[in-house]
């Protein structure tokens, strides 16, 4: 049985991780600690949940905020590992430091600790609470040495940040963000350029206009930035969006010719794969982004359509390819296959260019 992530909090661990306090502060009471953290409905809390607890609980036996952070300075310099990567840190920031007369060391503490223990989350009630004051700071560490503060600067903003409080301002509204966009779109770190990327992405759900004039604007500048731009966009490039193709080189296919779109099986039993095929033939030099959609059949009848990438590539005038693919149906983590009539849709340069049915059974 796979163990989930949040087991790695238990007696064992907590009962480390409050030695490695005790170790630079000997007052802390490592027994009562762990008691305290792991009592009430422990068991049932989920990861987010339990590091928010071990968080709160920490306050309670550690002396006021400031020196608080001093402690937790030492035991991030001294540690080895063990817990404190899950975000406890930042989060104990979060809790414990909202307070006016703390923003300094709030400040401070969040970009030091985001180096060994993600400050992402924990910097987005300071966005709520004053959207202004940390845009600024978040423009501040864009121009930070460290890669990892950097990060901070994009992914502690991202509107749509997975686990996450909501952004509902940048929701509504993402322009504020992107003086820091800017500054990072040629970033020399990939960690930096994903994060930027996928805030990119986030905003593209909501305002794909401003994403597809940010992308004309700034593919070209240089092979870091084009990535960025390429990454950004991979939501709109999946809808079919032309403007967004076209900046890519996608044009429309009117010279293109398919032919042997099938598919091997026509019943298909979970767990197993289906196999298609087709034949894809230009009369001029062409420039493919070649993807399938499968329309899965949900719980209640209706059916989701998923969009998976074949290949990207440019078939030369009169050239002839085929493709073959096999697609799993096995039930997954994130996705549980349901009975019924599926399809596969055939999509060249964000047309769809034929649809296949197949039948999903369970025995």
């Amino acid at each position: 049985m796979t163990k989930l992530i949040k087991d790695r909090f238990n007696d064992k661990t907590l009962h480390q991780f409050a030695l490695d306090i005790q170790a630079v502060y000997p007052q802390f009471e490592v027994a009562e600690f762990v008691k305290a953290t792991t009592g009430g409905k422990w068991h049932d809390l989920e990861l987010k949940e339990r590091i928010y607890q071990i968080s709160a609980t920490l306050g309670k036996f550690l002396p006021p905020y400031e020196n608080a952070i001093e402690i937790i300075d030492k035991v991030v310099e001294s540690s080895q590992g063990g817990l404190h990567g899950f975000w406890i840190f930042p989060t104990f920031v979060q809790i414990y430091g909202q307070a006016e007369e703390n923003w300094d060391i709030t400040i401070e503490a969040l970009a030091r600790y985001t180096k060994y223990s993600t400050s992402e989350f924990a910097v987005r009630p300071f966005i709520i609470k004053n959207e202004q004051r940390m845009r600024k700071q978040l423009l501040a560490w864009a121009q930070a040495d460290d890669e990892h503060i950097r990060r901070l600067a994009s992914e502690g903003c991202r509107p749509q940040l997975p686990w996450a409080q909501g952004l509902q301002a940048y929701k509504n509204d993402p322009t504020p963000l992107l003086p820091i966009l800017q500054q990072l779109n040629s970033d020399p770190a990939l960690y930096v350029r994903k994060s930027v990327a996928n805030n990119l992405n986030d905003i593209s759900k909501t305002h794909p206009d401003l994403v597809v004039d940010l992308a004309k604007r700034w593919y070209g500048q240089n092979e870091a930035t084009n990535w960025i731009v390429k990454h950004g966009c991979r939501t709109l490039l999946k809808k079919g969006n032309r403007d967004v193709l076209a900046i890519f080189g996608y044009h429309d296919i009117e010279e293109l010719t398919i032919t042997n779109f099938t598919l091997k099986e026509a019943t298909v039993l979970l767990g197993d794969s289906l196999t298609f095929s087709l034949t894809i033939q230009t009369t001029v030099a062409t420039k493919l982004r070649l993807e399938y959609g499968v329309d899965y059949v949900k719980a209640g009848g209706k059916r989701n359509q998923k969009i998976f990438q074949i290949s990207e590539t440019a078939l030369k005038a009169n050239e002839t390819r085929t493709y073959t693919k096999k697609h799993a149906l096995a039930n997954l983590s994130t996705r549980k296959h349901y009975p019924g009539t599926h399809s596969i849709t055939l999509i060249v340069n964000g047309r769809a260019c034929g649809t296949r049915d197949f039948e999903l059974v369970t025995n």
